[in-house]
C-alpha cells in the first residue's frame, strides 16, 4: 500500500471518528422532544425579566415562570396592557409574583432608565428573556437614535438592555440570557454597508437581518462570558411559526404576507407551544450555553423540541465580533 493511500485512509478514519463524536455529543445534548411545562423544575426564589411579556409568547413565558414560583418582571411599552397581562396571569396563578416595568426598546434612554431602576430595586437577575420584537412593518421606521426600527427593537435595544443588567446577572449563581431568533434568520445577512436600510428598505430582509443579529449576539455573548468569567449561560431559541400578534402589528393581516400566514394558520404553533423552546432554555438543568433551541418538524415550523438548525452565517465568529464592536459604537454602550 502506498504512503499516499495510507495517509488518505488515516485522514478518512479521523474524519469518521470526529463525525461519530460530534453526532454523539449532539445526541447527548438534545432536549427531551416532549419536554413540557410539567418538566420545568421549581423556579421558586428565582427572578426573571421578560421583554414584550404583555402578549404572545412573552406572556406565556411570564405566566409559566410565575406558575413555577419565580418572581417575574414584564417589561414592555404599554402600562395598560401590562396591567391586563398581570390581571390575566393572577386569574390563573393567584399567588403569582409578577410586576410590570414600562420601557421602549426603540429609545435607548428608556432602556437605560429601566436598567437603572432594576439595578436599584432587584438583588440579582437569574434570567433575562430578550423576547420583544416587531416584524416587517411596510414602511421604514427609525428609533430615537436613528437606527432602523426592526434592528433597534429586535436586536440593538436588547444588546443595550443586557449590558445594563449585566451586574444583576452576575449576582446570580446561575444566570441565563435567552434571546429570541427566528427561522427567518436563515434568510438574513449582516449588511455592514447598509445596516439601517437607508439605501433600500425591504421589510422581510430587514427583519431577517435583525433576527440573524440576535442569534449572533447570543453566541458572541457566550464566547465573551466564557472569556471574561461572567458565568452567564447565553442561549437562543425560536418558536417556529406561532400564532401571535406579530403579523397583525407588522405587515398587517390584509397584506400578501398576512394572507399567506392566515392560509397556513392551522399548521402553526400556539403561542404556548411556541414558548416551549424559550422556557426550556431558561429553566431546564440540561440546557447548555451556546445552544439554539426550537421545534424540529418540517422546516422547523412546528414539531417536537430539539436543537434548531443554525444558519451558517450565524457561526461566523469574525463577523459576530465585528457586529458587536459596531453595535457598541452605534449605541454608545460598551461591555466590560
Amino acid at each position: 500500500m502506498s504512503n499516499v493511500l495510507r495517509i488518505r485512509l488515516a485522514a478518512f478514519g479521523v474524519l469518521l471518528i470526529c463525525q461519530f463524536f460530534t453526532a454523539s455529543a449532539q445526541a447527548q445534548n438534545q432536549p427531551k422532544p416532549d419536554w413540557s411545562l410539567a418538566d420545568m423544575p421549581s423556579q421558586k426564589g428565582r427572578i426573571f425579566l421578560v421583554t414584550g411579556g404583555t402578549s404572545g409568547m412573552g406572556y406565556e413565558d411570564a405566566k409559566a415562570l410565575a406558575a413555577a414560583g419565580a418572581q417575574v418582571v414584564i417589561a414592555a411599552r404599554n402600562p395598560e396592557r401590562g396591567q391586563e397581562a398581570i390581571d390575566q396571569i393572577k386569574q390563573e396563578v393567584p399567588d403569582a409574583q409578577v410586576t410590570f416595568e414600562p420601557f421602549d426598546l426603540a429609545d435607548l434612554s428608556s432602556v437605560r432608565a429601566l436598567g437603572q431602576r432594576l439595578n436599584t430595586s432587584l438583588p440579582r437577575l437569574d434570567g433575562l428573556i430578550n423576547n420583544a420584537a416587531i416584524m416587517a412593518p411596510p414602511e421604514r421606521g427609525v428609533s430615537a437614535e436613528g437606527i432602523e426600527l426592526q434592528f433597534a427593537i429586535n436586536y440593538a435595544g436588547h444588546f443595550v438592555l443586557t449590558a445594563e443588567l449585566l451586574p444583576l446577572l452576575r449576582n446570580s449563581d446561575s444566570p441565563r440570557v435567552v434571546t429570541l431568533s427566528s427561522i427567518a434568520a436563515h434568510l438574513g445577512s449582516i449588511n455592514f454597508d447598509d445596516l439601517h436600510s437607508t439605501q433600500d428598505y425591504e421589510p422581510m430582509t430587514a427583519y431577517a437581518q435583525s433576527k440573524l443579529a440576535d442569534l449572533m449576539f447570543s453566541f458572541e455573548l457566550q464566547r465573551r462570558s466564557d472569556a471574561a468569567g461572567w458565568g452567564i449561560q447565553s442561549m437562543a431559541a425560536h418558536p417556529g411559526v406561532a400564532v401571535t400578534e406579530l403579523v397583525a402589528r407588522g405587515p398587517g393581516l390584509d397584506s400578501e404576507q398576512g394572507q399567506r400566514w392566515a392560509a397556513g394558520r392551522e399548521h402553526y404553533q400556539t403561542a404556548a407551544q411556541g414558548a416551549i423552546p424559550t422556557l426550556y432554555a431558561a429553566t431546564a438543568p440540561q440546557a447548555q450555553g451556546g445552544a439554539y433551541y426550537g421545534p424540529t418538524g418540517e422546516r422547523e415550523v412546528n414539531g417536537p423540541l430539539g436543537l434548531a438548525t443554525i444558519p451558517p452565517a450565524a457561526n461566523d465568529a469574525e463577523v459576530a465580533a465585528r457586529l458587536w464592536t459596531i453595535t457598541e459604537e452605534m449605541t454608545g454602550t460598551h461591555y466590560p
